[in-house]
């Protein structure tokens, strides 16, 4: 295992000034294109001015120091432009709603800076960034690294619980936990400054940001459209990394038709930073033979932008449209492990007719009604599970509520309110029914 060390620590203060980066910062002021109104993406370059351009993408939670340790290697022969994610690094904290937001946001500062064309290498979120813009604009990602990344991160409910749980404890649990997510148990035991510096970095990330990042993660899926990734692409995988196994790089080699994958021994989730020379290397290479063999003017044109992946359609005889359409706000809202009003499913015989007419009912036609917003509706709906005493959904709709953005303190508002109209002992039952929801969806701290 290579050793990082310590005598260089990451994050200087020096590349700051104002809480925005001394030596570059867009003015967005005057831009009138598809970009306008795009809250703007902190940046900083390093090396000469007429190389070529290639872009560095964090992970969540991490800051653009993370790629320091390449920084000797790749800014020789390329202009690298490195992004912070928003609330990252003392960066705007302007939450990005999706991972395309953040692509398009990216898109309107290479713009800024009369940048064509480029390569592009990010790591897990900032991975993701590199995928879509891939798909996105084809014609001008001219190469494509993917570190630690998948076409799918986890399930949509890891991303949603854990935005749960910043949203009612704040980041500190989130970043005391982080090391043990990104490194190795060998590389902790050796390098404790990193792992400090890791902890601090994610806890002062601004947490709306941060929860954003995990909606944005939650509903990422290129499943389906990795064939359309027209690049060529090096994927790296850490060989012991347990958030993005090596099995997920090996699905995007095998759907993209232009890709080879490296596999770093030894290496958990943060490869850039476990193993900088390594992961260095691997991307000088891939870079030095596409940016300087291929001239920006022999890309080929490209094909018609690819849109975002639509949410999976469960078939059904009447109405799909609705059927879906329900399916999926439930799964955003309660999740699909919800124990009572479960989605339709064709295959669960006595009672499928019911569960399809409450999915296609409920969720695909009131709750997708534009006249109120799903804190209303989650709110209303609390009120009338206390008033019916419903608790076994109830249960659900607390878990849900959650989820979308009530907090704690909320629901508890909502169920005092309740009780003046629906009765102590309803309002008593839900309260401690929600009790035991709130306790599990925030590790035991409401």
């Amino acid at each position: 295992m290579s050793e990082l060390t310590t005598d260089a620590p990451f994050g200087a203060a020096a590349d700051y000034a104002g809480g925005r980066p001394a030596d570059r910062m867009a003015d967005y002021d005057d831009m009138d294109d598809m970009y306008a109104g795009a809250p703007p993406l902190q940046y900083r370059f390093d090396g000469p001015d007429g190389a070529p351009v290639l872009v560095l993408g964090p992970a969540l939670g991490a800051t653009w120091h993370m790629w320091d340790r390449q920084l000797p290697m790749l800014a020789a022969n390329w202009r690298v432009l490195r992004y912070e994610l928003p609330g990252h690094g003392g960066a705007p904290a302007e939450p990005a709603s999706s991972v395309d937001d953040l692509a398009r946001r990216l898109l309107a500062v290479l713009d800024d800076e009369g940048i064509d064309t480029f390569g592009y290498a990010g790591c897990a979120l900032g991975a993701a960034v590199g995928a879509r813009l891939a798909l996105l604009r084809p014609d001008r990602v001219a190469a494509l690294a993917l570190v630690s990344a998948a076409a799918r991160f986890g399930t949509a409910d890891t991303w949603r619980q854990r935005g749960v749980v910043v949203r009612a404890n704040g980041l500190e649990r989130t970043a005391q936990a982080g090391p043990k997510r990104w490194f190795t148990d060998a590389f902790l035991a050796t390098q404790p400054a990193i792992t400090d510096w890791a902890v601090q970095m994610v806890a002062t990330t601004d947490p709306a940001c941060y929860v954003a990042a995990c909606e944005a993660l939650a509903a990422f899926d290129i499943r389906d459209a990795l064939g359309s990734i027209g690049v060529p692409t090096l994927v790296v995988a850490g060989a012991d990394d347990t958030e993005t196994p090596p099995a997920d790089a090996r699905l995007l080699v095998a759907g993209i038709p232009d890709a080879r994958l490296a596999v770093v021994p030894a290496t958990g989730h943060l490869a850039p930073v476990e193993e900088p020379a390594a992961v260095g290397e691997l991307l000088a290479t891939h870079f030095g033979t596409v940016l300087h063999d291929h001239a920006p003017a022999a890309v080929p044109q490209p094909p018609p932008p690819v849109p975002p992946v639509p949410p999976a359609r469960i078939p059904a005889s009447a109405t799909p449209d609705r059927l879906a359409e329900g399916a999926r706000i439930r799964s955003e809202v309660i999740g699909d492990s919800a124990g009572t009003d479960r989605p339709a499913s064709p295959g669960d015989g006595f009672g499928s007719g019911f569960d399809a007419f409450a999915t296609r009912y409920a969720w695909g036609e009131i709750w997708a009604r534009p006249g109120l917003d799903r804190r209303t509706r989650a709110c209303v709906t609390l009120t009338a599970l206390t008033a019916t005493g419903q608790l076994g959904e109830l249960a659900d709709h607390v878990r849900g509520a959650l989820r979308i953005g009530l907090s704690p303190a909320e629901i508890e508002e909502v169920l005092l309110h309740t009780a003046v109209y629906c009765g102590l002992p309803a309002a008593r039952a839900a309260l401690a029914a929600a009790r035991t929801v709130v306790e599990q969806e925030t590790g035991g701290h409401p």
